[in-house]
């Protein structure tokens, strides 16, 4: 085997993984209003975009080669039903449509989920009336789908539901084909945990939680088993592709998803927190953010993920151009 290692030539020729500029999708933050290019204090080089100043980085997406975005939207107002979500007239709903009216070649998948919408920062309607306030999983199912069939009508490629609601994907299939848009692809946040790892997005996304925690309906760090149970429901509910959130920190729950479901395409997402310790590591002179970058992502393909979900998407495909020449 050593003699294999001994010319760069010939790794290349026998390496298993290698990625290429269709492995990734960059995360999108819309913001309602103009004139907003506001950056993101714990991401450094995200930023917030309102839709008047998204033609340059639409633009660089194209040039560089990246596949598609993935959007999260900042309404000017919410409120507790996150009326925003699945309005004709919301922040998302004219994002897709400006996206794929100036560039139709960007995969345009939209983050079907009301945290970002709601007063009180849940990923659903809260039922007040049980005495304790919690989430409202099954007055939530119908929004959900309302939400998916909104935004497949601006001109989503693909929905893909966040929020962990048990029965979301089956509410927003059935809610797509009533409205003849079975042809949009559902790519289910199948596998989300209650992670440490989501810190920083919450800043990104302008949102925070009014009272309680996600626990009740996101995954325990803990539990492996639950990830294969989870994602046979979704897969039963008609979802097309599963995810796995956060990356580095699961990527044995995602070998183990890539061995149950083989036929199923997967997908990772590399969260805020790990962009930002990256990034804050890279810029202590710490790490090499090149080096680490490429060997995180190849992590993630090598345990089974087709795509990546990662604020690293331009500066990999940066590099990617670089080393062609």
């Amino acid at each position: 085997m050593r003699r294999l290692r001994h010319n760069s030539r010939i790794r290349r020729l026998i390496r298993e993984q290698s990625l290429t500029a269709n492995d990734f999708i960059f995360p999108l933050f819309i913001h309602a209003g103009e004139g907003i290019k506001e950056p993101v204090s714990s991401m450094p080089g995200q930023f917030q975009y309102s839709l008047d100043q998204l033609s340059s980085v639409l633009d660089e997406l194209v040039s560089l080669g990246v596949l598609g975005v993935m959007l999260f939207g900042i309404p000017a107002e919410k409120d507790p039903q996150g009326r925003d979500a699945y309005s004709e007239q919301g922040i998302i709903a004219q994002a897709i449509r400006f996206i794929k009216g100036k560039t139709p070649s960007l995969l345009v998948i939209s983050d079907v989920c009301f945290c970002e919408y709601t007063d009180h920062g849940h990923c659903g309607i809260v039922n007040e009336k049980t005495g304790h306030l919690d989430v409202d999983n099954d007055a939530t199912l119908p929004l959900l789908a309302e939400q998916a069939i909104c935004h497949a009508r601006a001109g989503a490629d693909m929905v893909a539901p966040s929020g962990m609601m048990d029965g979301m994907v089956a509410a927003i299939r059935q809610g797509l084909d009533a409205s003849a848009f079975q042809h949009i692809p559902i790519l289910s946040y199948a596998v989300k945990y209650a992670s440490a790892f989501y810190g920083p997005f919450r800043e990104a996304a302008g949102f925070s939680l009014e009272f309680g925690s996600r626990e009740t309906y996101q995954m325990d760090p803990a539990n492996g088993e639950q990830a294969l149970r989870e994602a046979q429901m979704d897969i039963n509910e008609g979802a097309d592709m599963l995810m796995v959130k956060p990356g580095l920190a699961y990527l044995d729950t995602l070998f183990r998803l890539k061995q149950a479901f083989p036929g199923v395409p997967l997908s990772i997402y590399q969260v805020s927190g790990e962009y930002a310790m990256i990034k804050g590591a890279c810029q202590q002179g710490w790490l090499d953010e090149k080096a680490v970058v490429l060997e995180s992502l190849t992590a993630m393909k090598r345990a089974g993920a087709n795509f990546i979900i990662t604020y690293f998407a331009k500066d990999v495909c940066q590099w990617l151009m670089e080393e062609k020449g």
